[in-house]
């Protein structure tokens, strides 16, 4: 075996029965090739070997941390911690008879002739006339619905805004976006060749003096925003700002990409930007949150102008809806099962708020009554990362960093983000338990 191996393996020996703690400090590269008797290249390749194992993390500027320990066989976490894993990264809501609802549709779907219609061949980008006048009512919120004839269809959220960007944005080119964002946002400018432009935030999202310096010094292609229930934020930007936005995109001659997600949640939240702008916004979103994501259809509201480029984008980038699936989401919208649904996640939402305000209470946070999520800055001297290594380690909880939504490589807001969706009510109330405990003790 090599010799950087064998260090590693020492350090992670050390990790696991206790003698390394997540949130501990390696020492820099050159103090640790001195105290093995190393040459400096090995000890950067045991560094890299560590992280690569996921059993450190390091930080510009700060040094490099102990996470923990990859699995053993069995459950590590029960071992640490002394409870069941919870998963507070993944946000799946499930409601009580959510399946049993869905599953009407899905035994009409079974008979042989409606079936050989659903897959007989993918869907055109625009579905079919049915699908467009279903897609309304979900889509519609309080003072405005979409021309069914504006509505293209997507495999899943994430394919509807990797189109709309496709068919907005040139590789190489600028895309504004908020400065902590929806993590695969990156992934997709990425492989499209995108540069993403991080814009500064407020209370009520992105702030419109932040977007129009950022096309001065160099003009945007377009913007990406989600000015409803903003994830991580839970932010919701007002009537004012909305009306703000939409006068600069047009004064701008910008196009918004607007991600309403999870604007379901929220019946109360003013008009989307699409309503105020509807000639400068392509509205995405989806059923994966509302209903389930392993079997989802994702919807653009597009302007004609943009219509036939968004719909080639959805071809050429094999994002187009699958037909079982966009013949499913049909059926749910047309008999209800999404409006049941919908009101049933609105009602859980607010009930794991109220956890969240009571086990969380002495701590700093940005979350909403309709979010299923919320934003916990961390108090002194807890740093994001070490946070979520010692919360899976020692509370058997899993969170997500910071530096996850960070628009601008190397940005580690001093802050997780907690999904409340996934679990039982009983099971999120004891894991919130477990974390403000954890984040009172410090890191000790």
């Amino acid at each position: 075996m090599e010799e950087y191996r064998r260090i590693a393996d020492r350090v992670e020996a050390a990790v696991r029965d206790g003698r390394l703690r997540p949130g501990d400090r390696l020492p820099p590269q050159r103090v640790f090739a001195r105290r093995h008797g190393i040459a400096n290249s090995t000890a950067i390749r045991v560094y890299g070997e560590l992280a690569r194992r996921g059993l450190v993390v390091g930080e510009v500027g700060r040094g490099t941390f102990v996470r923990a320990a990859p699995p053993l066989p069995g459950p590590a976490l029960v071992e640490a911690s002394g409870t069941a894993p919870v998963d507070l990264q993944l946000n799946y809501p499930v409601v009580d008879g959510q399946q049993e609802r869905m599953a009407r549709a899905l035994t009409a779907l079974a008979r042989p002739g409606v079936l050989a219609g659903a897959l007989a061949r993918p869907p055109a980008a625009d579905g079919t006339p049915e699908a467009r006048d279903a897609a309304v009512p979900v889509l519609a919120g309080p003072g405005w619905a979409p021309d069914p004839g504006s509505v293209l269809f997507a495999g899943s959220g994430r394919r509807a805004v990797a189109a709309a960007l496709s068919a907005l944005v040139p590789p190489g080119g600028r895309l504004g976006v908020e400065e902590l964002t929806y993590p695969p946002l990156r992934a997709v400018a990425e492989r499209l060749g995108i540069r993403l432009v991080p814009l500064a935030l407020d209370a009520e999202g992105v702030r419109p003096e932040a977007l129009a310096a950022a096309h001065r010094a160099a003009p945007l292609a377009a913007v990406y925003l989600q000015p409803t229930l903003h994830n991580p934020l839970a932010a919701t930007a007002g009537e004012e700002r909305r009306d703000a936005l939409a006068e600069l995109l047009r004064r701008l001659d910008l196009t918004a990409v607007e991600d309403a997600t999870w604007a379901f949640l929220d019946p109360g939240a003013p008009a989307p930007l699409a309503a105020r702008a509807p000639e400068r916004v392509v509205l995405v979103d989806s059923l994966s949150k509302r209903l389930a994501p392993g079997l989802t259809v994702g919807y653009l509201v597009v302007p004609g102008r943009l219509r036939a480029a968004v719909a080639e984008a959805l071809r050429s980038g094999a994002w187009t809806a699958d037909g079982f699936a966009l013949a499913a989401a049909t059926r749910w919208a047309g008999d209800g099962t999404v409006a049941e649904t919908v009101a049933a996640k609105r009602a859980d939402a607010a009930a794991r708020h109220a956890l969240v305000l009571r086990r969380l209470a002495r701590q700093a946070l940005r979350t909403s009554p309709h979010a299923y999520f919320c934003w916990w800055e961390l108090p002194a001297p807890w740093r994001a990362e070490t946070f979520a290594a010692a919360a899976a380690a020692r509370a058997g909880v899993a969170v997500t960093p910071g530096s996850a939504f960070a628009a601008a490589p190397g940005a580690a807001p001093g802050a997780v983000r907690v999904g409340l969706a996934s679990p039982p009510h009983a099971v999120l109330d004891a894991a919130l338990a477990r974390l403000a405990a954890l984040a009172e003790a410090g890191p000790g």
